[in-house]
């Protein structure tokens, strides 16, 4: 259900979103996905091809099929996290977090004075090409969503610590970063993989923050939301779309002769 309330102020009562992640460089898929309902998209920019120009045009679309709009930054850069928010994404996903200094650089990068080093420019989307100056600081301090990824061993020991930083909207659990920390690769409903997340879980509630994960199924999502899961990325948005022709001409192929 789409709603006028804003992604953060939805998570803050209590709401579960959904999203995905976009690898694709194509507007008119990302309004596809609006009118399908996804509530908000994350633009990769970690593992996928796009560039800040291209994260530009692909926010106009979002805004245009009233969806929220994330870009997952390349690295816990300062200066990344400034150009994401400056084009006008609603908010960063800062991958590999694994610190309390690193979680701190996260909400540093995010936000203006007082609150964090963010550098202030008016003449940028964000700002209305300057025609947004009145007001522009206290609204992004208050509306910009900062998202850190808890994707490692060492992230997890350091969990408490992070969870203690002031400004974090959403704990991300990265299941495939944490299965090739703990030498399981891609094997995300591992064992020890779902006990770290469950670990991690506890704690997130404990600290009255939000969680996040990465599903790549239907039944993957289910179980991550009875742990509480309530930031949903479901997917790849090429993963789908190659899901989704495979059975298709699996089907079409059946039918020949």
């Amino acid at each position: 259900m789409k709603t006028d309330r804003s992604l953060r102020e939805r998570l803050a009562a209590g709401e579960t979103v959904f999203g995905t992640l976009v690898n694709t460089p194509a507007g008119g898929l990302i309004e596809i996905m609006g009118h399908a309902g996804l509530d908000f998209v994350v633009l990769d920019t970690e593992h996928g091809p796009l560039s800040i120009e291209t994260c530009e045009d692909l926010l106009r679309s979002v805004s245009s099929a009233g969806m929220s709009s994330i870009i997952r930054i390349l690295a816990n850069e300062p200066t990344l996290a400034q150009r994401a928010l400056d084009i006008g994404a609603g908010g960063i996903q800062v991958p590999q977090v694994q610190s309390r200094s690193d979680a701190q650089l996260a909400v540093q990068g995010a936000k203006y004075s007082p609150l964090g080093l963010r550098g202030l420019s008016p003449f940028v989307r964000a700002g209305q090409y300057g025609a947004g100056i009145v007001g522009m600081t206290e609204r992004a301090n208050q509306e910009t969503m900062v998202v850190v990824h808890i994707e490692g061993h060492l992230a997890v020991k350091a969990a408490d610590e992070i969870l203690g930083v002031e400004g974090l909207d959403v704990i991300f659990l990265g299941p495939f970063d944490l299965s090739l920390s703990l030498g399981v690769p891609g094997q995300v409903e591992h064992p020890r993989v779902m006990e770290m997340m469950r670990s991690v879980a506890e704690k997130t509630r404990s600290a009255g923050k939000t969680l996040g994960a990465f599903a790549k199924d239907v039944q993957g999502a289910k179980k991550l939301m009875d742990l509480g899961v309530r930031y949903l990325v479901y997917g790849v948005d090429v993963g789908v779309y190659l899901d989704a022709w495979r059975e298709r001409v699996s089907a079409l192929k059946g039918q020949n002769g």
